[in-house]
């Protein structure tokens, strides 16, 4: 659920961040509200995988305001986590710059 996420999230991050961040919520919602397709395992999955993200955000933007200078230990972990759980090509090629404001706009 998060690897379709964070893609849209690069893409709609760099040209209208307000779009993205509205998209990310609207998103969030819907996987917390939890669809009658979902099992309790994936979800709990996702949870995990939400939390290494989230926990990123404050290290994420002290790397934005910085232009790449500071760089947090939560988020060196999300960015690791991301690339490597991920099987989309643009997740894995993305600069850490287009991750951090990906996951900015969460």
């Amino acid at each position: 659920m998060l690897r379709p996420l964070l893609t849209c999230l690069l893409f709609l991050s760099l040209a209208a961040p307000a779009l993205a961040s509205s998209f990310a919520g609207t998103t969030a919602g819907s996987a917390a509200g939890g669809s009658s397709a979902s099992t309790g395992a994936s979800s709990g999955s996702t949870s995990g995988n939400d939390k290494v993200v989230l926990q990123a955000r404050e290290d994420a933007a002290g790397f934005v305001a910085s232009e790449g200078r500071i760089r947090g230990a939560y988020l060196e972990a999300a960015l690791r986590h991301l690339r490597e759980n991920s099987d989309d090509q643009a997740v894995q090629q993305a600069s850490d710059m287009a991750l951090a404001k990906a996951i900015l706009a969460l």
